[in-house]
């Protein structure tokens, strides 16, 4: 039982942060603009956030410095994503061109900036966040040792993300402007629907979503954080197109990537899959292989947004 404790953990620490970037995904593609610079912003979130904590950590710790370096980590996220929005909606650029374009400036300035201060491009933190028992609930049989020992703040943070997020875009008026705009931004407008604003704000929220996300993905897993999410933000698109751009999918296949990543990351803890006479190269490959299968399924019966990565002119509706 330890062992199936141990993998659902281990699936937390990757399958939250990739719930978190594809969530923001989605409301970025479901107002009409494509977001593949999610590994950028992902990758500014979590450099500054992780820069917040290096500088701060001799003055505070625990969970009060996680919390602002994630409301850090978010504020730079939505400000780096609005060089995306400006792009594809005011300029009506290429959004994959655009994105490709943050996608190689971002983990660059980090490198750059990194050794600028510190002369080193490795940004060291310490871990005062992981939580050994939440008090009361950790308590719990089954689902206490399950989910609420060995964890971390940022479990909880992110299903309540996902929770406000699948609601306000299923059930509010902002959330049917969103997809209305996604669809028939025509339509939106002609009934009063501000385009422009409605793509600005799924950008935005993307951006914000992903710069939290990076940093969500480099706390439990490391202590250095070296200008890369190891292809997390592609990864997370991955995630919203084998979810059909629909959150309760998505949350389906961001656990699904996260038991594969834990069966690649922590097979050697796992005695039936160390018994096995496979090479550790093989493991490592798991999340990839099963992107590629995947991908190559559910592609064919894609639901994506009619009118995604199409820049959107008043005047030629």
């Amino acid at each position: 039982m330890n062992v199936v404790y141990f993998v659902i953990q281990q699936t937390m620490y990757f399958a939250i942060p990739l719930l978190i970037v594809a969530i923001g995904a989605m409301y970025s593609e479901r107002s009409g603009v494509i977001n593949i610079a999610l590994e950028g912003i992902m990758v500014m979130g979590a450099f500054v956030g992780i820069f917040f904590i290096n500088i701060f950590q001799s003055q505070m710790s625990g969970q009060t410095l996680l919390l602002l370096a994630i409301l850090i980590a978010g504020l730079v996220g939505g400000v780096f994503s609005l060089l995306h929005a400006f792009a594809a909606i005011n300029m009506k650029a290429d959004q994959t061109i655009s994105g490709t374009a943050l996608n190689m400036f971002a983990p660059a300035f980090a490198i750059y900036t990194a050794r600028m201060i510190q002369q080193t491009q490795q940004i060291p933190f310490q871990d005062t966040f992981f939580i050994d028992k939440v008090p009361v609930l950790g308590s719990i049989p089954i689902i206490g040792p399950m989910l609420f020992q060995n964890c971390y703040i940022t479990t909880f943070i992110g299903i309540g993300i996902f929770l406000v997020a699948a609601y306000v875009i299923k059930n509010t008026r902002f959330g049917l402007r969103l997809r209305a705009c996604g669809e028939h931004p025509g339509a939106a407008d002609s009934v009063g629907v501000n385009v422009a604003k409605i793509r600005y704000a799924g950008v935005i929220i993307s951006g914000v979503l992903a710069g939290i996300g990076g940093l969500v993905f480099v706390v439990p897993t490391s202590t250095n954080f070296n200008a890369t999410v190891a292809g997390y933000g592609f990864l997370a698109i991955a995630v919203l197109i084998f979810g059909q751009w629909r959150s309760n999918k998505i949350l389906m296949a961001a656990f699904f990537f996260g038991v594969m990543k834990t069966l690649a990351s922590a097979y050697s803890a796992i005695p039936v899959l160390k018994s096995l006479p496979i090479p550790n190269e093989i493991y490592k490959t798991i999340p990839y292989i099963a992107t590629l299968i995947i991908l190559a399924i559910s592609s064919k019966n894609s639901q994506a947004p009619r009118a995604e990565g199409i820049p959107y002119d008043k005047g030629s509706r």
